[in-house]
């Protein structure tokens, strides 16, 4: 018998992998495992961060999970790798998008955020480095790492936009493109981005291009520099409260690690991408599969979803740290309605 949850979550993989993704390459395939089959394997490796010889095993001892995949027999993990290598990021995108569009949505216009966190490239663990560390009193070799960049739903706790590379970079010119696709998605109406996204050219986009509000700090230059149009205005008259809503993209990120995994693995750059990539796609099909529930941090004495005080406790308190919505639809609505339009 398979594992608690991974049959369901199969099964929506394969569903969103066949609207998205043809069944067979070219005319020329062996027709022997078909791409959406293929493509719901990659997602259940992310989603228990298996390997591709753990997946082959996995998939063996389970007869059920090779049901819900419709497979008469397990494809080789060499078969995996290669599927993997050729996989197009376009694919992966359409997925995540597809994905997002079937989640529940109350509001007309979604509040994102855009933001970066670093995944591992390789399986070396925290308590190895700290204890190298410790014994040699010097760090390990410089590595690069892999940065991953989305664009997060903030109200829905999903991913509708990303991207990945080699970090550290800056990657203040990628706002453009991703609030783009983010926004063919779901129509944006608020648009929020730390410092390091920072330029006048990113405001008129948002404003221009979206019809959407931004909300950035502008902290780039030195104080005493002369600052115009709306770089300005973010100095002079900075909406902190609207600004607060930026820290739940750090919940995802955090929901991802912990659920999924932190790991990017490849031995090239092209499949540590294409890792990443996965892990945005499973995120939103586990979100997908617990529709019903969400987990949100809040940052202030009252809830900034305007539900009011917590237990009366304080923002320091345990009580108001993590919060349990029990109904998506119930939360989203209250919001809409104590919040109004952006």
């Amino acid at each position: 018998m398979a594992e608690v949850g991974l049959v369901p979550f199969a099964c929506l993989a394969l569903k969103i992998a066949t609207a998205v993704l043809p069944r067979y390459r070219t005319r020329f395939s062996k027709h022997q495992f078909t791409q959406p089959q293929l493509l719901a394997i990659l997602c259940l490796m992310r989603y228990e961060d298996w390997t591709f010889r753990e997946a082959e095993v996995r998939l063996n001892e389970h007869a059920e999970l090779r049901r819900a995949l419709g497979l008469v027999q397990v494809p080789d993990h060499s078969t995996m790798c290669r599927f993997l290598s050729r996989l197009p990021e376009e694919a992966i995108g359409r997925a995540l998008a597809e994905a997002a569009r079937r989640f529940p949505r109350r509001r007309r216009r979604v509040r994102a955020a855009i933001d970066g966190t670093g995944l591992s490239g390789g399986a070396i663990s925290t308590f190895f480095v700290r204890r190298m560390h410790h014994h040699r009193k010097k760090p390990l070799p410089w590595r690069h790492w892999l940065k991953w960049l989305v664009v997060a739903d903030l109200d829905r706790q999903l991913l509708l936009a990303q991207a990945a590379g080699r970090g550290p970079r800056n990657d203040c010119a990628n706002l453009p493109s991703l609030m783009q696709s983010a926004h063919q998605v779901a129509p944006i109406g608020l648009a929020l981005a730390d410092a390091e996204f920072d330029t006048e050219r990113n405001h008129r986009f948002v404003r221009r291009q979206l019809r959407a509000q931004s909300v950035i700090p502008a902290k780039r230059g030195k104080k005493t520099w002369r600052v115009r149009g709306v770089r300005a205005e973010m100095r002079r008259a900075f909406p902190r409260r609207v600004y607060r809503r930026r820290a739940l993209i750090e919940s995802v990120f955090s929901t991802a690690k912990r659920k999924l995994s932190a790991r990017a693995p490849g031995h090239s750059l092209r499949t540590q991408v294409r890792q990443a990539l996965l892990l945005g796609l499973s995120f939103n099909l586990y979100r997908l599969k617990h529709p019903y529930f969400s987990w949100r941090i809040s940052t202030e004495p009252h809830d900034v979803q305007g539900f009011g005080p917590m237990n009366g406790h304080g923002a320091g308190s345990p009580g108001n740290t993590l919060r349990r919505i029990p109904r998506l639809e119930e939360s989203l609505g209250g919001s809409r309605r104590r919040t109004g339009k952006v």
